[in-house]
């Protein structure tokens, strides 16, 4: 979703033209033999992207951690539109893992043509949403009221730090770096110069300014911010940590924003009911799993279980498929009010006998004749149910005498 398709990769070069020579190809060729036993398989990375994508397993596996930590954030990088663009850049991702000679010629010439990254709409809207969201999410999990007698509300001086983390984190994908400190700095300096002047421009001219025009000025700072002052290449010797560490990594990261989703359902999320009152919803949860609904839900679940157990996964598959009537006998013999497994002879008789008593012509009014012409529709669409069904069976019974 991020930045330019060809600098997104892993970092290999250094900030300026001036560190790529002759070092660059002595790594190069030094990688090289690397790459036939530990290279990343292309087929395996689209099955990833496949599969998994939208938490980032693919970009996970190519060792591309951070963007795997914001498309599982974001569900495949803003509700999927990161993880189909992926498909049209899997090819170069897969290339800059291996360090594919080709791909690197190409990036050699964008580091020799640009002193720092270019201006990318993409990842400037991606630093911008995903500063969004993470200073949202860390808002809303505060309590709002007190918790133990304490208020927690000073906790919104980390919403301008959530921002400034979420632009770090876009800018830091691929080949591009840049320090937390600028965007930190205008997180913070928004706010405490805003805020005075709109009061001055409230008192001088009676325009009010609203703290989502307020939010909205703090995150495009940050951004620009880290655009115009942060922005450079990586490092070409960069060190690549190791596996438990990026896993150590990935699992705080993982385990912190599920904490802050958690924090605001038990705290601050609302359900609203049939009368239009709110109920906290961590209070609705725990009625839902009260409710009969969900008792008769968990009970069967544990009759089928326990079914399972004693006549084995087949029988009992045989049995879910048979009570799912997928041939709509079960209720044909419903709607006729008939045993199942009634003759053909009471069938015939039944259809006879509710053909007659729900005729259309027999309704006494207008609002009583079309309920009785549905049932009597639905009569003749269960006689004729069953007799089909009742052919294909003796076609099935008359070839198996003959295969005989």
């Amino acid at each position: 979703m991020f930045g330019l398709p060809g600098i997104m990769g892993k970092s290999v070069f250094g900030e300026n033209s001036s560190d790529v020579g002759g070092g660059v190809n002595r790594s190069r060729n030094n990688n090289k033999s690397n790459n036939s036993s530990n290279g990343k398989s292309k087929t395996l990375t689209y099955l990833l992207w496949l599969v998994g994508g939208v938490c980032g397993l693919h970009h996970f596996y190519l060792g591309r951690d951070l963007q795997g930590i914001l498309w599982w954030c974001t569900f495949g990088g803003y509700f999927g539109f990161g993880w189909l663009r992926d498909l049209f850049y899997i090819g170069e991702y897969v290339a800059d893992a291996n360090k594919d000679e080709k791909y690197m010629k190409k990036f050699d010439y964008m580091v020799h043509v640009y002193e720092k990254p270019p201006f990318s709409t993409v990842r400037f809207t991606g630093m911008v949403v995903v500063a969004y969201l993470f200073s949202t999410v860390v808002s809303l999990a505060i309590p709002e009221d007190n918790v133990a007698g304490l208020s927690w509300q000073w906790l919104q001086i980390f919403t301008p730090l959530a921002a400034a983390l979420g632009v770090w984190a876009v800018g830091n994908i691929g080949h591009e770096t840049g320090s937390l400190k600028w965007p930190l700095i205008c997180a913070y300096l928004v706010p405490m110069v805003g805020n005075p002047l709109k009061s001055f421009i409230f008192d001088k001219w009676g325009y009010d300014i609203d703290e989502s025009t307020s939010f909205a000025i703090m995150i495009l700072s940050a951004a620009w911010s880290f655009d115009h002052l942060e922005k450079r290449w990586k490092p070409k010797n960069q060190k690549t940590p190791g596996t438990l560490k990026r896993i150590i990594v990935i699992s705080m990261c993982c385990l912190l924003y599920m904490a802050l989703w958690s924090s605001y359902l038990y705290f601050n999320a609302k359900v609203t009911d049939e009368d239009g009152d709110e109920v906290p919803f961590h209070e609705a949860l725990g009625h839902f799993f009260s409710s009969p609904w969900w008792l008769d839900v968990k009970q069967s679940f544990i009759d089928v279980w326990q079914f399972a157990q004693e006549h084995g996964w087949m029988e009992t598959w045989r049995q879910i498929v048979s009570l799912s009537d997928p041939s709509g006998e079960q209720n044909a013999f419903k709607v006729l009010e008939l045993r199942s497994g009634a003759t053909q002879t009471e069938i015939k008789n039944q259809c006879r006998t509710l053909a007659v008593k729900y005729h259309p012509d027999k309704a006494k009014d207008d609002v009583t004749r079309k309920d009785v012409q549905n049932r009597f529709f639905e009569v003749q669409k269960a006689c004729e149910l069953l007799s089909n069904s009742r052919a294909k069976r003796r076609r099935k019974n008359k070839q198996f005498n003959e295969e005989l």
